[in-house]
């Protein structure tokens, strides 16, 4: 059996053979990317290096990317779908392209993970009006030995990225590009015709599994709707970690694999019950395994439960697993039994896991603890009602929209007030409750996905001018902050749009009005001396001696890029602000205009936030 360890060591070790230096990942929340809750992907730190800034570590670079997928919790149950996943990556800035990364995944794929070829097929982009079909790979494929019969056509909605989705949807200027993906076919599960007469790879019946996609980013949009080629070509590939050990493990079931079955076979332990026997058992067992093993990864990159963003994805895992854990007569501790399996399995891989186990424990269990108080306070409200004599036409509606109340106000399980109702012996349409209360469900969240849209469309930092403006008024910003309030400053994080800036950080005072003042005007004297803004690539070492300021949370590669307000190449220790930052920057401070502090708060005990525009 393939372990997760040992997958990691080959897919180093590959790339290392290959020339390619090794990116540390980025935190699940991204630092300075306003679009998004989660990191979704290894490329999200890579788009200004995508779009043309040099990356200190050269053109060929990979790592190992941990992410969050937010839309897939109501998914988790099934064999496949997780909320945390990790993405094994390589890019290429300009340097190989197509002939050189469709070899080497083939090579990695069959050569040194084993994976046999005959259950391997692969799809391609099919062409549209302005972008043609994707010859080059098809040959490249089949000079691999890939028979005809195993390569596949899909349009754009299939085989297409972009920042904005189909090419339809870019605007002018947008960089994007086809794609070919890899899928896995295990044979040992028979087509499910309701999917459609015949099967294919991006057949949903659960035959095929997509283990990992090529991005050739090579075009640019035009006015007239046309593409043109792109001056420099950059490669984007994504192999999930996951989906590629259960298929060199031939096992389409996710949940197997040694970075989640442990986690099962504990609750195994402590429930009595047997994965696999009953169907509601084993997707409660799935739904608590992912969501167990996403709360501490979310919790040991300092999110804490709440209400908002965030905060409250990380409250609605903790909340689903008290549920589902009620399933399997899991009813206390779900949380202290199941973090120390967690840190057991990744505490080679993320270090700094072990050293936070308690804290993560005793958090979680608070959390659990006040959830258990609330489903008590529900199944009163739930006890009121029922007890109610109802009749007529309206009574499943009438239900129907008091779970659904019951579930936004309190989390409280549909499945739940299911079993109070029948419990109660009452006259229930089941099949028209679940109809009325899907419509209900359905209605809130189109209205929470058209918000959700507006706030965190995209995934990737918006590079508008006014927005670059502000990232450089930022590093102002932190600086200033120092002079003012001493060394013991630490930023703690930053969200950054076209129309404000917001900057958090921690301190063991809170400023004074007139020391607030003085921190304004030390950045607006900055923007006024006109100073130029560079960068220089140095050795991380070099970059702490001259005292360039680091982002405490990030991890970093040997080599940096470090951006300067003021000094000089040759004196670049002279410089007022320096940092260890990918850009992008304005060239010079007189770019960014007066800024103004808008808004000055506490948001924790030694944590303070600055909104300025």
């Amino acid at each position: 059996m393939l372990t997760h360890t040992k997958l990691r060591d080959k897919f180093a070790q590959f790339w290392k053979t290959k020339s390619h230096k090794e990116i540390p990942p980025i935190p699940l929340v991204p630092k300075e990317d306003p679009t998004t809750l989660f990191t979704g992907s290894g490329m999200q730190q890579l788009v200004p290096y995508l779009l043309g800034e040099t990356h200190p570590l050269g053109k060929r670079l990979y790592n190992i990317q941990r992410g969050i997928r937010t839309q897939d919790i109501d998914e988790v149950g099934d064999n496949r779908h997780t909320t945390f996943f990790e993405m094994m990556g390589n890019w290429s800035l300009g340097d190989y392209f197509k002939k050189e990364q469709i070899v080497w995944c083939w090579d990695f794929l069959t050569k040194e993970i084993g994976l046999s070829k005959s259950n391997l097929f692969i799809s391609v982009f099919a062409g549209t009006k302005f972008i043609p079909r994707d010859t080059e790979s098809i040959s490249i494929w089949k000079s691999l030995g890939t028979p005809q019969s195993k390569i596949f056509y899909y349009g754009p909605d299939k085989n297409w990225w972009s920042r904005a989705g189909i090419p339809d949807n870019m605007p002018v200027g947008e960089p994007g590009g086809i794609t070919s993906e890899v899928f896995y076919e295990f044979t040992q599960v028979p087509h499910n015709s309701k999917f459609g007469p015949k099967c294919h790879p991006n057949c949903d019946c659960g035959r095929f599994l997509e283990i990992c996609n090529n991005v050739f980013m090579q075009y640019k949009k035009e006015k007239d709707g046309s593409f043109s080629e792109l001056p420099n070509k950059n490669v984007d590939f994504g192999g999930g970690l996951e989906r590629i050990l259960a298929a060199a493990n031939e096992n389409p079931d996710v949940f197997k694999i040694d970075v989640l079955f442990p986690i099962i076979q504990k609750v195994e332990t402590l429930t009595g019950k047997k994965y696999g026997k009953k169907f509601d058992d084993t997707r409660s067992m799935r739904i608590l395994s992912d969501h167990i093993r996403s709360a501490v990864m979310l919790a040991a990159d300092g999110v804490i439960p709440s209400n908002k963003d965030q905060g409250y994805f990380l409250r609605r895992l903790l909340r689903r697993m008290v549920r589902f854990g009620k399933n399997l007569g899991f009813d206390k501790e779900i949380t202290v039994n199941l973090v120390p399996i967690v840190v057991e399995i990744f505490k080679k891989v993320y270090k700094d896991l072990p050293s936070k186990q308690k804290i993560i424990q005793s958090l979680f269990e608070t959390e659990e603890i006040k959830f258990r108080n609330t489903l008590n306070n529900a199944q009163h409200e739930v006890e009121k009602f029922l007890s109610r004599p109802f009749s007529g036409n309206k009574l499943e509606e009438k239900y129907a929209q008091l779970a659904f109340d019951l579930y936004q106000s309190m989390g409280y399980p549909v499945e739940m007030f299911i079993e109070d109702v029948r419990q109660r012996k009452i006259n229930l349409d089941i099949n028209k409750f679940h109809t009325l209360y899907k419509h209900t469900f359905s209605k809130h969240q189109a209205v929470s996905k058209e918000g959700a849209d507006k706030k965190f469309k995209g995934g990737l930092a918006d590079n508008s001018e006014k927005t670059i403006r502000y990232h450089t008024a930022t590093h102002l910003l932190h600086q200033a902050l120092f002079d003012v309030l001493g060394n013991q400053v630490r930023q703690e994080g930053s969200n950054i749009t076209s129309d404000r800036l917001r900057f958090d950080f921690s301190a063991p005072k809170k400023m004074s009005g007139s020391e607030l003042k003085k921190v304004e005007a030390i950045i607006n004297k900055k923007i006024a001396e006109a100073l130029d803004v560079w960068y220089k690539i140095v050795p991380k070492t070099e970059a702490y001696k001259i005292g360039a300021r680091a982002f405490f949370k990030e991890k970093y590669p040997e080599k940096v890029k470090v951006y300067f307000v003021g000094g000089s190449i040759s004196s670049p220790q002279t410089a007022y602000s320096k940092e260890f930052c990918g850009g992008p920057h304005v060239k010079n401070t007189k770019e960014i205009g007066l800024v103004h502090i808008l808004k000055y708060e506490k948001i924790g005990s030694t944590l303070y936030r600055i909104y300025a525009k």
